[in-house]
């Protein structure tokens, strides 16, 4: 058993800041030399998804919610003040001007951090999102595999 405390953050959120919030709790408990790992479910999947299409054999359904889905952590929407897309750009516009660290930047440091970015199966079951629609270097788990890291967390959060 490792000596290092563990951090478990739940990202349910689809929403750019909120997935904002996440992953810079996750990397700054990275730096506090933590044993992280993000478990994406339901919404918060979209972080995961690749920008580009990916060309797989779906049904009605699966096809419906792949089209009304985010592809990507860059094309999120936030919380509050979207505005009809307004809100994104703002924000992202406030991040550059304060040489902040966008999300798929934050994803990225996460990923050279070896933080366990982590996909929840059945969710992906539910939407239709296969592997290949997802980033590389992530993993593949279900509710107990979440449970059985969370159950020696230090830290476990729900986002």
């Amino acid at each position: 058993m490792s000596d290092k405390k563990k951090t478990t953050i739940v990202l349910f959120s689809g929403d750019y800041d909120k997935a904002m919030a996440a992953y810079i709790i996750a990397n700054g408990a990275a730096a506090y030399d933590h044993e992280v790992t993000i478990f994406h479910t339901f919404w918060g999947l979209n972080a995961l998804r690749k920008d580009e299409p990916y060309n797989v054999k779906k049904g009605f359904l699966e096809k419906m919610f792949a089209n009304m889905m985010p592809r990507g952590a860059d094309r999120m929407s936030i919380s509050k003040m979207n505005f009809a897309g307004m809100g994104p750009k703002m924000i992202k516009h406030v991040i550059k001007k304060h040489n902040a660290m966008t999300l798929p930047q934050l994803i990225g440091l996460a990923q050279e951090q070896e933080i366990h970015l982590v996909a929840c199966t059945m969710t992906m079951d539910l939407l239709g999102l296969q592997q290949g629609e997802l980033l590389e270097n992530i993993e593949y788990a279900g509710v107990a595999a979440y449970l059985g890291e969370a159950e020696n967390g230090n830290v476990n959060l729900f986002i």
